[in-house]
């Protein structure tokens, strides 16, 4: 073999040696372009996944607070309703109180209801004796209307006549213009001598006893409910 010929060979095998190079080094390329391009996907995604969450984490927050500011709007508005229908029924029993002393006015008819206010309270009391107490203005009508109702009440309890001492305290007068202190609008309070049994009997008491029993139904008619 002669020079010429172990050139061709060398210049062969160089060339085989940088071909098989190239295509390795294009393999590592490709190689590296896929890595990098299946971690820049993983990455985007991984960011993507974070982003959703953040974005689902604050989409919870905006609901739960839209849900907080519902419930706080509704309890102001149901307070506001329920104000309003106390406000309403206050009003209703304001307006009876100012008609109980439309009662007093009829001097006969007010004289004949202390009459049954007082036996009313001696059937409750049975008490032989007992102390009774109205309102100064009332004083005469009640020394009227007292022989009365004893004669009624021994009759009807079947007992003998019961001692009324009138009590020389008084109940607080009607409501004064101006005033704030406290007022009755009328009746009687009985109690037994010891003090231990005590009837109200007063026409303002029996308006609250009345109200109790029919604020259910009257809230039922006002709004379409009952009381609680």
């Amino acid at each position: 073999m002669n020079a010429t010929d172990v050139q061709k060979q060398i210049q062969q095998m160089v060339r085989f040696i940088r071909q098989e190079a190239e295509e390795k080094a294009n393999e590592i390329s490709v190689a590296a372009e896929e890595e990098f391009n299946i971690e820049k996907l993983q990455l985007v995604e991984a960011e993507k996944k974070k982003i959703r969450q953040e974005y689902e984490r604050k989409e919870k927050q905006v609901e739960i607070r839209r849900k907080i500011e519902y419930s706080m709007q509704l309890n102001a508005s149901r307070i506001k309703v329920l104000q309003a229908q106390d406000d309403l029924v206050n009003a209703m029993k304001e307006e009876a109180s100012k008609r109980l002393l439309e009662v007093s006015g009829d001097h006969h008819h007010y004289r004949h209801l202390l009459k049954e206010l007082v036996v009313q309270s001696l059937l409750r009391l049975k008490e032989p004796g007992v102390l009774l107490r109205c309102r100064k203005d009332d004083v005469h009508l009640v020394e009227h209307a007292v022989d009365s109702a004893k004669e009624e009440y021994a009759e009807k309890a079947n007992v003998h006549s019961p001692e009324i001492i009138i009590d020389s305290v008084h109940l607080p007068p009607g409501p004064q213009h101006h005033s704030h202190g406290l007022s009755c609008a009328g009746g009687v309070v009985l109690a037994s001598r010891d003090g231990k049994i005590v009837c109200e009997n007063t026409l303002d008491a029996r308006l609250d006893v009345a109200f109790r029993k029919k604020l259910p139904q009257i809230r039922k008619e006002l709004f379409g409910f009952a009381a609680a």
